[in-house]
């Protein structure tokens, strides 16, 4: 009898026991994890991704030339604990011939939830609120303190309308909202009709909303997109959200837009970098808000599952695929080869390009 093979994965953080024990299911997979809750050094992801099969990673690990250099000819499959895959060097994974898995889908509740709260949490002053109850500042009441602005009969601009930003949508039209916006790569109209929702420029956007949420990929085209002549663009009363990448917005214009009055709150669930300094100067504002990022518990299983089911050539990066995953990945690849597509990033359902990532 030959003897086993196994195929080594490296993981780069601190992970459930759920999903170890996914791992664990593939009989000939060995596992090594950076055993820790913070990111892993560079040093040590080269280190740990050495001679590995399989590599599952976190949105905040570069995996650039230098690491998959480091990682070798065994390398087969990336899976990330993500729906973006910004940090990912994909031309050069294309050029290895190395698989990826991402989670599109798995945090799209999760995040339209958190956008949501986070503006109505910001557009209501809450944090405001609560800061003066705690420091003895609410004395009686007062008809026009703390005011906020509301969402009946109001314009919400969408700055990308996929799954996350129709998630939004759908969940901001019960409060009334009068009318939505959108701007992208290009109009949408099956995705709009639900919400009626115009298509329009950047600048007319900006100029028109009266909240403004930014749920698009980053991309060399959106990167810095909320800049200073955005934000001029908008109104004085206008709310600001951001859910997509710190990158997209120049928080530097933010900031001076927002001390300034120039627009009138913030909501951030990202920013650049993540965690902000304690004494990043948009933390000395009362009008900005920087939220948590939150996971969903699918996130985790989906990554896992993606890793499992890489595959190149006869070899599995992990062998536990079994046959029905053989099966998929084969009408997978004989599906891209038809439709011309690029199979090198798949989920669960179905193979597509990085071109297609809404």
């Amino acid at each position: 009898m030959r003897p086993v093979l196994l195929m080594k994965v490296f993981v780069t953080r601190r992970i459930p026991p759920e999903g170890r024990a996914a791992l664990a299911q593939a009989a000939d997979c060995e596992v090594e994890q950076w055993d820790s809750d913070e990111p892993i050094p560079v040093k040590e992801l080269a280190r740990g991704v050495a001679g590995a099969h399989g590599l599952l990673c976190l949105l905040s690990d570069r995996v650039d030339k230098r690491i998959l250099d480091a990682a070798g000819a065994n390398l087969k499959v990336i899976s990330t604990l993500s729906v973006g895959v910004d940090h990912l060097a994909l031309d050069e994974i294309k050029k290895r011939g190395i698989r990826v898995g991402y989670t599109p889908d798995v945090l799209t509740d999760a995040t339209a939830e958190l956008a949501v709260s986070l503006l109505l949490t910001t557009c209501r002053r809450l944090p405001e609120a609560i800061e003066e109850v705690k420091n003895g500042g609410w004395t009686s009441w007062k008809p026009l303190w703390l005011c906020g602005y509301g969402l009946t009969q109001s314009t919400v601009g969408i700055v990308g309308l996929g799954r996350i930003g129709q998630a939004i949508a759908r969940r901001l039209k019960p409060f009334g909202v009068q009318r939505f916006l959108y701007t992208g790569r290009q109009p949408r109209p099956e995705e709009a009709a639900e919400f009626q929702a115009e298509f329009v420029s950047t600048p007319e956007l900006a100029a028109q909303s009266d909240f403004i949420v930014v749920a698009c990929s980053l991309t060399p085209a959106t990167k810095g997109l909320c800049n200073k002549d955005f934000f001029q663009k908008m109104k004085e009363t206008a709310v600001f959200v951001n859910i997509s990448r710190g990158d997209v917005v120049n928080q530097d214009d933010l900031y001076q837009a927002l001390a300034s009055g120039q627009i009138a709150a913030a909501g951030l669930d990202v920013t650049t970098p993540e965690p902000l300094p304690t004494n990043h100067p948009l933390l000395t504002l009362k009008n900005c808000g920087p939220g948590i990022q939150l996971r969903a518990p699918g996130l985790l299983q989906k990554t896992v599952l993606g890793l499992r089911r890489g595959r190149s050539g006869h070899e599995a990066a992990v062998a536990a695929a079994g046959s029905a995953k053989s099966k998929h990945w084969a009408a997978a690849m004989s599906y891209c080869r038809q439709e011309g597509k690029d199979p090198i990033i798949c989920d669960e359902k179905r193979p597509c390009s990085s071109k297609q990532r809404s």
